[in-house]
């Protein structure tokens, strides 16, 4: 029986619909994060908007066929989260633990992908979350619970480190073994746009880690905040609207190698 979940988990991995599925996946966040990257830029111009996923799925709900683009998305993300499901089942190692840790990696995207996919389908279906403020709501009611403070602490420290990992990840170039770089002027830009868009993604989740931290230690759930309130801590820093500009110019960088990805990725 193992045996032949084992099979027909790799069956479906290489099927040729799931590989291009999982391509149109990456072109899909890379068009999440060109609108959240344009959004951002907006408000560092005084503009108004919401900056987060949410706010970047209605955004292109609002534009001409966007419904039919959203639903499009929908598709190819969850496509892309399925994909990594079964690249987990179908990990090998001679090592238990090292097996169970890439598996944990694998499956890690696999949530955020399937999650992208539920939210974009809400909204498609005509749910309107209102994201920083359904966080902060989120986060005093986990505050009231018995051991909430600690849980959305964890929770805090757990983006923080992924902020911290997507960052360190830029500045080594750890995406390259996912990929296969070209030569040339085009694998050299390739690489520019990972470093850039990756630091500037761990910079903005690093952010929003540390805010539900402070929410978790002072017990309020109004200093939580997503990357709408990412956006509004950096602009209250110390030349602020460059510090805003820079992420969301990053967040460009990130959706154009996101775009290359869907064509060098390693799948």
């Amino acid at each position: 029986m193992r045996r032949e979940a084992k099979r027909a988990a790799r069956s479906v991995e290489e099927s040729t619909p799931m590989r291009w599925a999982a391509r149109a996946g990456f072109a899909g966040n890379g068009l999440v994060h060109l609108l959240m990257g344009a959004i951002i830029l907006v408000v560092v111009f005084g503009g108004e908007g919401e900056s987060d996923q949410a706010g970047a799925f209605k955004a292109l709900a609002a534009a001409p066929f966007g419904l039919f683009a959203l639903w499009a998305l929908v598709i190819a993300v969850t496509a892309l989260g399925v994909y990594y499901v079964v690249e987990g089942l179908l990990i090998r190692d001679r090592s238990t633990v090292a097996k169970w840790r890439r598996r944990a990696v694998e499956w890690g995207k696999a949530v955020i992908y399937l999650a992208l996919g539920f939210i974009a389908g809400a909204i498609a279906l005509g749910a309107r979350p209102q994201g920083d403020r359904s966080l902060q709501q989120a986060s005093t009611a986990l505050l009231q619970m018995p051991g909430g403070p600690w849980l959305l602490g964890a929770i805090g420290l757990t983006v923080l480190g992924s902020g911290i990992a997507f960052a360190v990840m830029g500045v080594l170039t750890r995406f390259r073994p996912f990929m296969v770089i070209p030569g040339g002027v085009l694998g050299v830009a390739v690489i520019g746009l990972g470093v850039i868009g990756y630091i500037a993604k761990g910079i903005a989740l690093g952010i929003v880690g540390v805010l539900l931290t402070m929410a978790a230690v002072t017990v309020d759930g109004s200093y939580a905040g997503g990357f709408d309130g990412a956006v509004e801590a950096l602009m209250a820093l110390p030349f602020g609207s460059w510090l805003g500009g820079a992420v969301g110019a990053g967040f460009l960088a990130y959706a154009l190698f996101l775009f290359a990805r869907t064509r060098y990725a390693d799948i």
